[in-house]
């Protein structure tokens, strides 16, 4: 196996792996599992599939990606972010068109490592994330809304948000004060605990609270039970998705958009976790790592895997050591699914909303987006950009979007920043009768510069004998600066100049010469000096 998708618990284990390791992981993993529990239900049943299917994508898929991950501290499992691409997934194709996509998704996620597009993906602009979301925040939040309030929907409750909010409004009449209730104590616990006793496990306080006080006081809410007779208590015997060419021609779009959401989210958790720890995570590994994951995840019946940007911050926390943490928080997230499964049932669905509600909250980078608003207006109007395309059209258009205008906005400050300065005429040296003018490049001189630079470069006449083009302050260059360059040196030389090139980059001299520069009339120096002195010696020889 190569380096590049080595999973980190070889690493880990050929450092040495003793019990005082394994009990700090212990400890994580069960931190993790209790956080997990809740929001994993809560996650699926927004997303338009039955509960077991988020304890199922959390055991089989966070357990692979720990197993077979690049980082030493993600968690992996169903994410908010998918909630929107699923439910759209479900309510088209149905659960086996949602189990196929997931399993292609898969096999995409480990495409792009072992092509190590990894290295690549990564590169997501910080107002886009920022945006991106937010926007799923508001969409999950309004996805809950009529669980918070318990509001019935004859005719199904609708997914784009301009068209959802439309169906709340219409559905208020029928407000149930005790699912707002339910929904009220849950947040209201979550939000005590954290602040009195923020190392307390608040989400499943909050709902088992919640639960009992709907139970002994007989609240008509609906809960797991009622609406999806409970959950098995364990796993299901692994099967392959439901194929065929028509469906998985259907559902690749939605292949596609996991694959890359899950790329996103996966590598930036991971991020966050190198920030959090002072370590480094392999990219490529993690891409793999996810893949597996998701095709485990599929052929167990569950949903989406990717990383978790919350529960791995809390595994950190914690105070994990390596992917075992991981491993560990599925092995007891099974335990709390085979011991506590008839106990599901009395979960109201209001509760998890409370918790979907929050979790939603957290989201939004309030700090992030204010200091974006502050610093620059083309990040303010990438952020904007973003959040209001993910929220009323396409998760997928918003990040397009947002990375393009992104690209644009680096490219116009890229341009700005090259420069070209003039210098003489002058005499070099012996000359007695030469002129000589130089140009210095300095910057990126790329097809975004090249504008600007030729602007510069084509006052170039043909009143002196020698132009010194000074390539040694240029950054990069690709073949829209090296065909500018070759344009200069043919039109001087055409005009009897000798063009004199300085640069100590090889690949600068090539690119020239497949440009198809002319031999003649085109020296290559590595310094000002070693130009000066030739101009000099063929002034010498040319008096004589």
């Amino acid at each position: 196996m190569t380096d590049f998708i080595l999973p980190k618990t070889v690493s880990v284990f050929r450092e040495g792996y003793g019990p005082a390791r394994f009990k700090a992981d212990a400890l994580a993993g069960l931190t993790v599992a209790i956080v997990a529990l809740p929001l994993s239900m809560a996650i699926a049943i927004a997303s338009g599939v039955t509960p077991d299917r988020g304890l199922y994508t959390a055991i089989i898929g966070g357990f692979l990606v720990s197993l077979l991950g690049g980082s030493r501290h993600q968690i992996g499992g169903p994410a908010g972010a998918f909630i929107v691409l699923v439910s759209a997934t479900v309510a088209t194709h149905g659960v086996d068109g949602l189990l196929l996509a997931t399993a292609m998704a898969g096999l995409i996620l480990i495409a792009c490592g072992l092509l190590r597009l990894g290295d690549y993906i990564k590169f997501i602009p910080y107002p886009v994330t920022v945006g991106f979301t937010a926007g799923i925040a508001v969409i999950i939040f309004a996805s809950q809304i009529g669980e918070l309030l318990g509001l019935a929907f004859p005719d199904g409750e609708p997914g784009p948000l301009a068209e959802k909010l439309g169906a709340i409004m219409a559905a208020l009449p029928g407000f149930s004060p005790s699912a707002a209730a339910v929904a009220g104590l849950t947040i209201a616990v979550i939000l005590v605990l954290r602040r009195l006793r923020p190392s307390w496990p608040g989400l499943l306080i909050a709902v088992i609270a919640a639960s009992v006080t709907a139970s002994i006081l007989q609240l008509p809410v609906a809960t797991i039970g009622s609406k999806f007779g409970g959950i098995p208590s364990g796993l299901p015997l692994p099967s392959l998705p439901v194929f065929t060419p028509e469906l998985a021609i259907a559902v690749l779009p939605d292949a596609i958009a996991f694959a890359l959401l899950g790329a996103i989210e996966s590598l930036l958790s991971a991020v966050v976790a190198d920030g959090m720890t002072g370590r480094r995570h392999r990219s490529n590994t993690e891409l793999v790592a996810q893949g597996v994951a998701n095709i485990g995840s599929a052929l167990f019946g569950g949903i989406c895997v990717t990383g978790t940007i919350a529960r791995t911050a809390t595994n950190v926390r914690a105070g994990a050591t390596s992917p075992v943490s991981g491993m560990l928080h599925a092995v007891f997230l099974l335990v709390f699914m085979v011991i506590a499964a008839p106990l599901a049932a009395y979960i109201p669905l209001a509760a998890l909303a409370g918790v979907l509600a929050v979790v939603s909250w957290n989201m939004v980078e309030k700090s992030a987006i204010a200091a974006l608003i502050r610093s620059s207006r083309g990040e303010t109007l990438i952020l904007v950009v973003t959040f209001l395309l993910v929220i009323f059209r396409d998760l997928t258009e918003g990040i397009v979007v947002g990375f393009s205008l992104a690209a644009l906005q680096f490219i116009h400050h890229m341009s700005k920043s090259i420069r070209v300065t003039a210098e003489g005429p002058e005499k070099p040296l012996d000359a007695t009768d030469s002129d000589t003018v130089t140009y210095r490049l300095d910057g990126a001189f790329f097809f975004g510069a090249v504008a600007a630079a030729g602007a510069a470069l084509d006052r170039i006449g043909d009143d002196h004998r020698n132009l010194v083009l000074d390539c040694s302050g240029i950054r990069f260059v690709d073949t829209s600066g090296v065909n500018l360059l070759a344009s200069v040196i043919r039109k001087a030389i055409r005009q009897g100049v000798e063009v004199y090139v300085i640069t100590e980059r090889r690949e600068l001299k090539t690119m020239l010469h497949h440009q198809e520069v002319p031999d003649h009339g085109v020296h290559f120096v590595e310094t000002l000096a070693e130009a000066r002195a030739q101009i000099a010696q063929t002034e010498r020889h040319s008096t004589n």
